[in-house]
């Protein structure tokens, strides 16, 4: 047996240990054991007796709960082990929260505090009331346009007709006991910086580099707005629109799949931690990257939003308005879209990490030079694939003549392209002609 997340050695008893008990009570439970070194071996105790009396009434004294104090020979030594259940409720010991986490206790501060609070209390930062906001701080022109919003998506029809701000406010679970609850300030707020200064998106375009930035903007608004607004942006200032022609119609497509950057940017308005840094996008050359300060619901990994999942959403307050109003689904598919939307335009599979103390989402472009050379390309096979990009098909002599080689060279060249996954070979012989698969 080992120290873990659950188990803690003690060589003897201080009242300063009552930190760990507590740290084991507002997180998963565990023992604390007292007659152990750090290395585990078995020292013993001595006043096991008195210990036996003065541990419980310390612990339900100065912390209010009650543990099974157990004397255990081991050994030939006595050790007392003291079995902690986790709590609902907060346990705190002169004042202070602390919390077991891995192998170590912590002192809970600031924010880490107030979401340790709002988890034990059942609750969520979206639906904490606002005592600063009134209902003079809803835009009543932001509710008529969810109510036609949410009309159009049948998800409540019933609402068609209605008129009353508060009514509404109430059918969206935004208010309690006529109070305003973030949430509401959140989605159909006048102005929701005035209330949390970082509620809005940072767009900014960059170089080569991350410290070469061209120009920024930054998108303000409900949370409505802002997803509307920052689609509109990207769309005629970050991002260029492929033109073909169907007949005399002319057709603008986006450079990423419209749907797959509509997904993540809605995510990550929804999932974001609004007391933390503004949403940013980040435009490259090659790729764009969506980032919002937060985390994953506890239990889940990356690879998990690569296959479907459970919805479990940091706000979900916000998202089942979001959901009622017809801009996202509840089946937790999001991010499936998000790859699916990709793949089918052509794009290499989305990047999704846990950096920077939130989650981002990176959006590449279809075969790009720095892509294909992190994939292994050396210049010639990079040179093969963005002409065949550019031509629909590339043929061993043409290989030759842009790349000046032998068709030996060539020949091996297409074979390790088609290998891997990136060229399919069409036709036999003289006829074989080699194209860029895309999905």
């Amino acid at each position: 047996m080992t120290e873990n997340q659950n188990i803690e050695w003690k060589e003897s008893w201080k009242d300063e240990y009552l930190k760990w008990i507590c740290g084991f009570a507002n997180a998963q439970g565990g023992k604390l054991i007292i007659g152990k070194s750090d290395n585990g071996r078995t020292i013993g105790i001595e006043n096991s007796k008195k210990l036996l009396e003065d541990i419980p009434n310390k612990i339900q004294s100065q912390l209010g709960i009650i543990c099974d104090v157990n004397l255990i020979e081991e050994n030939s030594n006595e050790i007392i082990e003291i079995v902690v259940k986790p709590y609902d409720n907060a346990i705190s010991y002169q004042g202070k929260y602390h919390y077991r986490s891995g192998s170590t206790k912590q002192e809970l501060k600031g924010k880490a505090l107030n979401d340790f609070l709002l988890k034990k209390s059942g609750k969520t930062w979206d639906d904490v009331i606002e005592n600063r906001a009134t209902l003079d701080d809803i835009d009543p022109n932001a509710i008529e346009a969810f109510i036609k919003a949410a009309v159009i998506s049948k998800r409540m029809p019933f609402i068609e007709s209605e008129t009353n701000t508060e009514v509404v406010l109430d059918n969206l679970l935004l208010r309690e006991n006529g109070l305003i609850k973030r949430s509401a300030i959140v989605l159909f707020g006048k102005n929701p910086c005035k209330f949390y200064i970082n509620a809005f998106v940072k767009i900014g375009r960059f170089g080569k580099t991350d410290d070469d930035l061209i120009f920024q903007e930054v998108v303000e608004g409900n949370a409505f707005q802002i997803a509307d607004k920052t689609l509109e942006i990207l769309d005629k200032k970050f991002l260029i629109s492929p033109i073909s022609y169907d007949g005399l119609h002319r057709i603008e497509k986006w450079e990423y799949p419209y749907k797959a950057v509509r997904e993540t940017i809605i995510n990550a308005i929804v999932h974001r931690d609004y007391f933390g840094a503004p949403v940013q996008i980040s435009v490259y050359d090659d790729k764009i990257m969506i980032w919002n300060e937060g985390k994953l619901p506890e239990g889940f990994s990356i690879e998990d939003l690569k296959k479907k999942h459970t919805s479990r959403p940091y706000n979900p307050t916000i998202a089942s308005v979001f959901f009622k109003g017809g801009l996202i689904e509840a089946w937790g598919r999001g991010t499936i879209n998000i790859i699916s939307e990709c793949l089918k335009a052509g794009l290499p599979e989305p990047s999704f990490e846990s950096e920077f103390g939130g989650i981002s989402v990176k959006l590449f472009k279809p075969y790009t030079e720095k892509y294909l050379t992190e994939k292994g390309l050396n210049k010639r096979q990079i040179k093969a694939v963005i002409y065949c990009k550019e031509n629909d098909f590339i043929t061993n002599g043409i290989y030759q003549t842009i790349s000046e080689t032998s068709e030996r060279t060539a020949t091996r060249d297409l074979e390790f392209l088609t290998e891997i996954g990136l060229f399919e070979k069409v036709g036999e012989k003289k006829g074989t002609k080699y194209k860029l698969i895309r999905v």
